[in-house]
């Protein structure tokens, strides 16, 4: 059976990284952009990691453009962004798919091990979402498909998937999770 360690992403510059590098670590992989609603997360994220990093927590950020084209820059303008307004220091990767065609491998795997479970929006905003969704890619969503940036999934140390959040969840609640496996 796969684990994380088994996938690889490009770093900003294109260059293939193992996740076999973070092995032993707690992961928080989580699909982000620099103009979304929830991109303030990065202050809540970039302050998780401060205190936790040391205790073996690596967030692995993936930049995605997917909703609402809502991270438009290049790799090295998120990257700048994400630096300077909300002092960001965990690793980020080049900016790629997590649906569709073209959504990353690691993507697939992470919703194989941890579906959508649900109710991430109430239904009036669930509605205004899914047709932004639409608007902006040429395939529809699948059931078990990220529903917006700043998706959420933690990675034991072992690799094995334990928890989905979705973006509208609190981060006390990642927090939790995180903190019972450190």
């Amino acid at each position: 059976m796969a684990k994380i360690f088994d996938f690889n992403l490009q770093d900003k510059s294109g260059k293939e990284v193992s996740l076999e590098l973070y092995k032993g670590k707690v992961l928080l992989v989580v699909n982000t952009a620099t103009g979304c609603g929830f991109t303030p997360q990065y202050e809540e994220l970039e302050a998780m990691y401060e205190r936790l990093k040391d205790k073996g927590l690596e967030i692995l950020d993936v930049p995605c453009n997917q909703f609402g084209h809502q991270a438009p820059g290049s790799d090295a303008e998120i990257g700048e962004f994400c630096t300077l307004k909300f002092g960001a220091s965990f690793p980020q990767f080049k900016k790629s798919d997590v649906n569709g065609a073209n959504e990353l491998p690691l993507y697939t795997w992470l919703k194989q091990q941890k579906p959508y479970a649900g109710n991430a929006y109430e239904e009036k905003l669930a509605a205004i979402m899914e047709d932004l969704y639409n608007k902006a890619n040429s395939e529809p969503r699948k059931k078990d498909d990220i529903q917006w940036n700043f998706t959420k999934f933690v990675v034991d140390r072992n690799g094995d998937v334990v928890a989905r959040f979705e973006p509208t969840q609190s981060l006390e609640e990642v927090v939790k999770v995180v903190e019972a496996l450190l």
